[in-house]
């Protein structure tokens, strides 16, 4: 911290300006990528790991192993995510939950909304997998439960995961940065992109020092954009039905 150097505009110095505590924003933008990044892509790979376990099993076996876990699906489904997030942050405030740990705890908050949206959708293409002809190919020959499941359903699954994956971790993003902006989330003195634009949370700020929000803005716009375009191209290559494959 610089406190006499605080809220100053960009110079050679501080190429993005600083803070109301003289903190670099430059330094801070790459700090808070970081740490918003890796929210990302955490409670997205537990979102899909859990999503696609329970996807599978529940296309597979089907009967009332499939309507349990659907129905809970549909629970969690009906419910608003954000006004659940926000719920959920608001007592990890209540008890007082360490800054160091809600990073953890947001990723685990953001896979537990994520992961029913994923299991439908991967049992969707599982009731029409196990239809297929080698699948019954598998049941002829004897193979084990864990075979049929692991070795010849997995694999044609896969494709449909990667790219769900990666269209989940821009929603990701964009949920870490609306917590952290409401002061839900990541909390000072962590930085993340959406605790940087709630800095500016006054009309003195918006007007007079669009470096404190503006760059924390943008990245979080261009890295939502690549990360959509990288998910839609995958799309394509990956969708056998797609003319432009």
């Amino acid at each position: 911290m610089d406190v006499p150097n605080a809220e100053q505009g960009p110079t050679l110095d501080h190429l993005l300006g600083t803070d109301d505590y003289g903190r670099d924003i430059l330094t801070r933008l790459m700090y808070a990528g970081r740490i918003s990044l890796t929210i990302g892509l955490a409670s997205t790979v537990l979102s899909v790991v859990l999503g696609a376990t329970i996807g599978i099993a529940s296309g597979y076996f089907g009967g009332w192993v499939d309507a349990v876990i659907m129905r809970l699906a549909d629970l969690l489904m009906s419910i608003p995510s954000l006004p659940l997030l926000i719920i959920m942050a608001a007592l990890l405030s209540e008890f007082k939950v360490p800054a160091s740990s809600r990073i953890y705890v947001v990723m685990v908050m953001l896979s537990i909304i994520g992961w029913p949206g994923m299991s439908r959708m991967i049992r969707g293409e599982v009731l029409s997998l196990r239809e297929r002809l080698y699948m019954k190919a598998t049941e002829a020959l004897g193979l084990s439960t864990r075979s049929r499941l692991l070795h010849h359903l997995l694999p044609n699954v896969l494709p449909l995961l990667i790219v769900q994956t990666t269209l989940s971790v821009a929603g990701g993003i964009l949920m870490e940065s609306t917590l952290s902006f409401l002061g839900l989330g990541v909390v000072p003195p962590n930085a993340s992109w959406g605790n940087m634009m709630a800095a500016a949370s006054n009309l003195m700020d918006f007007q007079k020092r669009p470096w404190l929000w503006i760059p924390p803005g943008v990245a979080v716009f261009v890295t939502v954009v690549a990360i959509n375009v990288l998910g839609d191209r995958l799309r394509d290559i990956y969708d056998p039905k797609n003319e432009r494959a």
